[in-house]
C-alpha cells in the first residue's frame, strides 16, 4: 500500500465517522442543478509525507499526473489567471466571458514587491532567498490577499507555501483553508510534492517532507457513494517520481520533465461532479 493511499483511507474514515454535517445550515457551493452541495468535515488535518521514501499519489483511483502539474505550472511558473494558458478544463466554471478568475492564485504570485535587494515577485523571492538566505524563517508564499478577495472568482483554497531547509534539505507546510478530499486530496498533493522537488533542484537542496494543513477536510454528499467505493479497494505500491535532473532554471521545467514510474492504479469509470 503506497503512504498517499494509507493517509487517504485514514482522513475519509475520520471524517465519514466522526465528522459534522452541514445540512442544518445554507451553504454556498451548489451542484450544477442548482441543488445546495452539502458537506460532512472534520477540522484541523495535519498529513506528512516524507518524499525521500516515496512519491504521494494515491493508487484507489488515477490521479492526472500531467494535468496536475500543468496546473502547478500555471499558477506558480506562468503565474497566470487565465484559463486559456492552461491545458486542462478545469477553471472553467469560475472563468469570466474573457478567460480570467480575477486577482487570483497566479495573479497573486505574479504581482512585485519592493526589497532591499530589489523588486521580486512571491515565487522570485523565494528562489533568491533558498540560494542566498537559506537559513531564513520568513522563506513563504501567500495568495489568500485580503485587499483583493472582492476581485477573485474563487477565494484561494491551497493559500500558502512556508519553506524550511535543514542542512541540505528543502521541506514545505501547504496551508490550505478547504478541500474537497475526493476530487482534490491527491491533486494537490502530488503538485506540491512536485513544487517541492523542481525548487530543491534549482536551489542545490534535496526535497525532505511536504506538511499538508487542511483547515476543512470535507467530503461532499453526492461523493459518499463514490468514495466507500474507494475505501473498499487494496490499494497498489506507490509510483516513483522521475524528472529531468539536467534543469537548473526553475522556469524551463515543463510538463514533460515529470513522469511516474510504475505507477498503478484503480480503473474508476464514475463521473465526479462538482460543487461551484
Amino acid at each position: 500500500m503506497s503512504y498517499a493511499d494509507q493517509i487517504f483511507i485514514q482522513n475519509c474514515n475520520d471524517i465519514l465517522e466522526h465528522g459534522v454535517w452541514d445540512t442544518d445550515y445554507d451553504v454556498r457551493p451548489v451542484w450544477e442543478d442548482g441543488t445546495p452541495a452539502h458537506t460532512i468535515k472534520r477540522f484541523g488535518i495535519v498529513n506528512r509525507y516524507d518524499l525521500t521514501r516515496e512519491f504521494p499519489v494515491i493508487t484507489l483511483r488515477r490521479t492526472a499526473f500531467k494535468s496536475a502539474v500543468d496546473e502547478l505550472l500555471w499558477i506558480w511558473q506562468k503565474k497566470s489567471n487565465n484559463i486559456h494558458d492552461l491545458n486542462s478544463h478545469i477553471w472553467d466554471s469560475w472563468a469570466d466571458a474573457n478567460g480570467s478568475i480575477g486577482k487570483a492564485y497566479g495573479y497573486q504570485l505574479g504581482v512585485k514587491h519592493h526589497y532591499k535587494e530589489g523588486d521580486f515577485d512571491q515565487v522570485d523571492r523565494i528562489l533568491y532567498d533558498l540560494k542566498h538566505n537559506p537559513l531564513s524563517r520568513r522563506i513563504m508564499s501567500n495568495i489568500y490577499n485580503h485587499h483583493d478577495l472582492c476581485e477573485m472568482n474563487l477565494y484561494p483554497c491551497a493559500y500558502s507555501m512556508t519553506f524550511n531547509v535543514s542542512g541540505n534539505t528543502l521541506n514545505g507546510i501547504l496551508n490550505q483553508r478547504s478541500q474537497d478530499m475526493l476530487t482534490a486530496n491527491s491533486w494537490n498533493v502530488c503538485q506540491y510534492a512536485v513544487l517541492l522537488h523542481m525548487l530543491a533542484q534549482v536551489s542545490g537542496l534535496k526535497p525532505g517532507e511536504l506538511v499538508h494543513v487542511i483547515a476543512d477536510a470535507h467530503i461532499y454528499d453526492r461523493h459518499i457513494p463514490m468514495v466507500e467505493e474507494l475505501l473498499k479497494r487494496e490499494p497498489y505500491p506507490g509510483p516513483t517520481l522521475s524528472m529531468d535532473t539536467s534543469i537548473q532554471n526553475f522556469y524551463q521545467f515543463t510538463t514533460d520533465s515529470f513522469r511516474l514510474e510504475h505507477y498503478q492504479y484503480h480503473t474508476f469509470s464514475g463521473k465526479i461532479p462538482v460543487a461551484i
